[in-house]
């Protein structure tokens, strides 16, 4: 006679699935009964109704009307807001070069109120700069941050 078909693993992944399709029929169960005994009690839908309050938190308590406040649609800002006419003093910034190398090229220059590190390019400068310079520039948004164009030794 040969052996039987059923290994012990397979039957006890047949045991597994069984109690996971018992355990699924309980749940499904209790969640009727639960629901029949909210029936019963008079629980009504609006119990789960969240209202949101002046500050923009959310209360099971409806808001007082007298706190109430008109907004205007056009004063609501969606997404990004445009950029404004700007000063063109604003853009031109004084600073000190950090770090300058000839050989490569590049290096940073700090600005003193702010303490931001500007990354400048020899290209961007309209006269040779060395370390610890005093420099004006001007800043753009390079292709990995601010970088710093237009730089001169500051008089």
């Amino acid at each position: 006679m040969g052996k039987s078909q059923e290994t012990f693993n397979k039957k006890e992944r047949e045991k597994k699935r069984r109690k996971k399709k018992q355990e699924k029929a309980e749940r499904r169960a209790e969640r009727k009964e639960q629901k029949k005994q909210d029936e019963l009690e008079g629980k009504k839908k609006e119990d789960n109704f969240m209202y949101v309050d002046e500050d923009g938190n959310l209360t099971p308590i409806p808001p007082d009307p007298a706190k109430k406040r008109k907004i205007n649609a056009e004063d609501i800002v969606l997404g990004i807001p445009k950029k404004g006419d700007f000063d063109p003093a604003d853009l031109i910034r004084k600073g000190s070069v950090k770090f300058f190398n000839d050989d490569k090229g590049y290096g940073f220059i700090v600005d003193p109120n702010t303490n931001e590190s500007f990354f400048v390019h020899i290209k961007n400068t309209l006269e040779p700069i060395t370390d610890k310079d005093k420099v004006v520039f001007e800043v753009e948004m390079g292709p990995k941050g601010p970088t710093a164009v237009n730089v001169k030794l500051a008089k």
